[in-house]
């Protein structure tokens, strides 16, 4: 099963600057982070993952009747949890995605959500074997892009 940890990092997730703090602590974040990062790939379990820049730096599109759309330019001042970072993995069950994140080195307040990600095989035999074939298709267009 494939699960998306989302983190949650707090304010420091709008900060305009380096996501890492200046200084010794914040060198040893890094590092302690991207340990945690080398031990779910020689797990292998990692399936990928990154930080988030502030939501300034981005944009909602909300659907409306008859294909309308709006857009609305960060930052999300009503977002009380701003999404910070995430990780792709593969593990057997619930449990053991729960298990990773609770080794992720966090500093306190700091929050992760995990959530299963929904596989080809969960919409039926019929579509599953046609969004296989989709979806190899698109890995490997983007392969060669």
């Amino acid at each position: 099963m494939r699960f998306m940890m989302l983190m949650y990092p707090g304010p420091a997730a709008e900060a305009e600057v380096s996501p890492v703090p200046p200084g010794p602590e914040g060198q040893q974040l890094l590092h302690d982070m991207m340990a945690f990062n080398q031990r779910m790939v020689d797990a292998g379990i990692m399936r990928g993952g990154d930080g988030l820049k502030p939501t300034r730096k981005g944009a909602r599109i909300k659907f409306g009747p008859r294909g309308s759309t709006d857009i609305v330019d960060g930052p999300f001042t009503e977002t009380k949890e701003v999404l910070g970072g995430y990780w792709i993995i593969e593990c057997a069950s619930l449990t053991e995605a729960v298990g990773w994140a609770r080794q992720a080195p966090c500093p306190s307040g700091e929050m992760i959500e995990i959530r299963e990600i929904w596989g080809s095989e969960d919409f039926g035999p019929e579509t599953a074997d046609h969004a296989r074939e989709m979806q190899a298709q698109m890995d490997a267009q983007a392969k060669t892009s």
